[in-house]
């Protein structure tokens, strides 16, 4: 099959699967070409099967804004036309299905049939899609898409609500690839950080608000009065000035380290004994995943997606959002018997297990044949 992908090329979790399906869907022989506007952080520049091609947009002093979707529409139709594309999976609805979905009509008048799937990944819902100047375009290209998935069924019930949609969505989950998300031996690296066998705690985002960071360092603030241990955060954005002056003012400026966007998070994480997710929604909680197949319990919020992930009593604990004191209470439980912080840890890597890449990319393998045999286009 030859399938186009439409993501985000950066760090974020849409991103982030996207460029993993398709890698996983190259290496089972389907030719991948993927459409942005910059090499997905994931891809690797040498990968059999896979093709990037980088969507330019010119700078006109006419335009206050580059008009990136004008030239993302262009450019999916001539890909189409010259890669003789079967199907288009565009991951996140704005800008990319309305994109999608106006390259196909441009396409339609010259006799070429393109189906679009579009993947819902959390904010282009819960955030974007309920904004009203968006609205009625996240509406109107969802509908109008010949497939539609959801990271998981608190979304897909999301989007039912807030954006009222008229068809169906499928549920399929974020996955993990455990050839990169494994437990190994990095024991120097963890000796460097934790000389004193010091627990160490982790959280990972991309620093805005809705992660609710200031919540992960109350928690650890009384995880280490009881235990020594530190915190390592992962990520960079817009809160991280905040959290770098309440770490000041709780006095843990020694125990906590900012690592800054990562590359090879599973090489962090794999040396760490807890995650923290205390965040006030996740559509699904691909970084708990990416823990817990490093064999971390997960402490998180009880919001969104998550408690499909995270099982609560067996990978770890869900707590009321904000609720600081809980959470500390269920970190300390796990953490201060060994022998119940490895139950947990064993746990949560069977969990992850259930989300393995080879379990999930075969379901969207089926579903993209169903949409071609919907919309009557064989699979090649």
């Amino acid at each position: 099959m030859n399938i186009g992908i439409v993501c985000y090329p950066t760090y974020g979790g849409s991103g982030v699967v996207a460029t993993e399906l398709g890698k996983a869907l190259a290496l089972r022989g389907h030719k991948v070409h993927f459409i942005t506007y910059k090499q997905p952080a994931r891809l690797d520049f040498f990968t059999e099967n896979t093709f990037y091609h980088e969507v330019y947009v010119s700078n006109y002093p006419l335009f206050d804004f580059p008009p990136y979707e004008t030239a993302l529409i262009s450019h999916l139709v001539d890909v189409v036309k010259f890669e003789k594309l079967d199907i288009l999976h565009v991951h996140y609805a704005i800008p990319h299905a309305s994109a999608a979905i106006m390259a196909r009509q441009i396409l339609a008048t010259e006799g070429i049939h393109i189906p679009v799937i579009t993947t819902l990944h959390g904010t282009d819902i819960t955030l974007v899609g309920k904004d009203p100047s968006f609205e009625p375009v996240v509406r109107y290209s969802i509908n109008q898409s010949d497939g539609v998935t959801s990271v998981s069924e608190s979304l897909r019930q999301d989007t039912f609500t807030h954006i009222k949609v008229s068809r169906d969505i499928k549920v399929i989950p974020n996955f993990i690839d455990f050839t990169r998300f494994s437990k190994q031996d990095r024991g120097h690296f963890k000796k460097a950080i934790a000389p004193n066998d010091e627990k160490l705690i982790v959280h990972t985002s991309n620093f805005r608000k809705v992660k609710r960071i200031d919540d992960a360092v109350k928690v650890f603030a009384e995880i280490v009065k009881v235990m020594p241990a530190k915190l390592l955060l992962i990520g960079d954005g817009p809160e991280r000035s905040n959290i770098e002056k309440l770490c000041r003012e709780l006095h843990l400026c020694n125990n906590i380290t900012f690592l800054g966007k990562q590359n090879q998070v599973e090489e962090i994480l794999s040396v760490c004994d807890l995650f923290l997710m205390p965040s006030e929604t996740e559509s699904f909680g691909l970084a708990a995943l990416e823990a817990m197949a490093c064999e971390l319990p997960v402490i998180s919020s009880n919001a969104g997606g998550i408690p499909e992930l995270n099982v609560s009593g067996e990978t770890g604990y869900l707590c009321e959002v904000g609720d600081v004191k809980t959470m500390a209470e269920k970190a300390i439980y796990i953490l201060s018997d060994e022998d119940r912080l490895l139950q947990f840890k064993a746990a949560a890597l069977a969990r992850a297990k259930q989300f393995d890449i080879n379990e999930i990319v075969p379901v969207y393998e089926a579903y993209y044949k169903e949409v071609l045999e919907k919309c009557n286009q064989p699979a090649l």
